[in-house]
């Protein structure tokens, strides 16, 4: 860790205590990025960027802001400070606002994540580039690859380091790496469209890292197999979704838990503690201490400590996602303000035996827009996939809707997979609902 970093954020510490703050709290953060793009055979780009930033959260004579800056220089700070602690007292009094109780930063766990990577530092420039080339060229070993219309593999691996201290005694370092590898192809259609897809995967550690031949593959295995596609009639069915996209679904669903949402009366999730939201498959968890995990942490954004939670058992939510500012407007507990890794118990078959039982409904591999309101849970999504029949992947669909309700639908969970989307904070494994309506012709 930096001791320059951290010493930054306690410097801006204690000039803003003695500038007339009453509470503070500076976090000091290090990043640095570095990608790779290889596109139709030729590399198209390189960057590497690093960026310094000192974000504070200032609580002067009732009132409360949030600034940051990017210039660090020791004769700069003051005088933001001096303009920032000035905004601050022209602002309306606000008594909800204030710092943690300090009672919420104990009892840390001092497990090791794994999330900093001790061999970041000697990834070379020519392995970045032998990756995301690699990717690339893979994309057009595929049957088929003479649709191709084009390739884009990109290599990104990140270094971030970050340093919170806050006036009432909290004090959290963390350093984390990324890395990430995503290749996407386009094709030509005989029908004059252009289906295009994506495969990528995302760790803590360099050697975590998939076989990224099998990323490039993939991305034009997706993109090949939607040629042709079509709408079919509209039904209720049974819909499968699949395990890379089903977060997106999830974290429609989740929104509302946020203590705005239901401050603010603009949740359907409002009153819905201890109660049935979904079927007895609904099983999730919010787990921020998952070594290597991407969401994983300590501490969250507020310096609370970091708590395993369940989020829904059996169907029964069983917690909100509540910050210490609409904790104290809803009189309710923090329990954090944003999620970590939202993790499920999983089931045990994989998505062939999954659909195997389905027998005839469709698969959702993709979403193509829409929008889901928090407020009553109605949704209308768009989406791309298969038609299922007899059990197997038939036809490419496209241009299809999903609409309902999250009250409804979530009832509607017949089956969960074995097969958790581990290159995302929502580890979510294929999901199967009975009869969902779909719109297409």
């Amino acid at each position: 860790m930096s001791d320059t970093m951290l010493d930054i954020a306690k410097q801006a510490l204690r000039l803003a205590t003695q500038k007339g703050a009453s509470g503070v709290a500076a976090k000091a953060t290090l990043d640095r990025e570095v990608g790779v793009t290889w596109r139709d055979g030729k590399l198209e780009k390189i960057s590497e960027a690093s960026t310094r930033r000192l974000d504070l959260e200032l609580y002067v004579d009732g009132r409360y802001t949030a600034v940051s800056t990017s210039d660090l220089r020791p004769d700069a700070l003051g005088p933001f400070l001096d303009n920032a602690i000035a905004l601050t007292r022209t602002l309306t009094p606000d008594p909800f606002r204030g710092l943690p109780d300090p009672a919420l930063y104990k009892d840390q766990s001092t497990a090791d994540l794994e999330l900093d990577d001790p061999g970041y530092t000697a990834v070379t420039p020519v392995e970045r580039r032998a990756r995301a080339q690699a990717m690339e060229q893979a994309a057009r070993t595929v049957k088929g690859s003479d649709a191709i219309i084009s390739v884009t593999a990109q290599f990104t691996d990140t270094s971030t380091e970050s340093h919170r201290v806050h006036s009432n005694g909290f004090e959290g370092s963390r350093r984390a790496t990324e890395y990430s590898a995503s290749a996407e192809a386009t094709v030509r259609d005989p029908n004059g469209r252009r289906p295009e897809d994506w495969s990528d995967v995302t760790v803590r550690r360099y050697a975590d890292l998939a076989d990224l031949g099998l990323v490039g593959r993939q991305a034009s295995e997706r993109a090949l197999s939607a040629v042709g596609a079509k709408k079919i009639p509209s039904a209720v069915v049974p819909v499968a979704v699949d395990s890379r996209v089903a977060g997106n679904l999830l974290r429609r669903m989740l929104n509302p838990l946020s203590g705005g949402s239901l401050q603010q009366k603009r949740s359907f999730m409002e009153g819905k503690l201890g109660k049935t939201i979904g079927s007895r498959l609904l099983t999730i968890d919010d787990d921020p201490l998952l070594p290597r995990g991407l969401g994983s942490r300590l501490y969250d954004g507020e310096g609370l400590t970091a708590r395993k939670r369940p989020l829904f058992e059996d169907g029964v939510l069983k917690s909100y996602c509540i910050d210490v500012y609409y904790g104290r407007k809803l009189s309710m507990a923090p329990t954090s303000g944003s999620f970590s890794n939202v993790t499920w118990k999983p089931g045990t078959k994989s998505q062939a035996e999954l659909l195997a039982d389905m027998k005839n409904g469709v698969l959702i591999t993709g979403w193509l827009g829409g929008n889901s309101n928090d407020t009553t849970g109605d949704f209308s999504l768009g989406f791309k996939g298969f038609a299922v029949r007899g059990g197997k992947i038939a036809e490419p669909i496209a241009e299809m809707n999903l609409s309902g309700n999250h009250l409804e639908t979530w009832k509607k969970l017949a089956a969960v997979g074995n097969d958790p989307y581990v290159y995302a904070s929502f580890r979510t494994p294929t999901l199967i609902f009975d009869g969902l309506q779909i719109a297409g012709t």
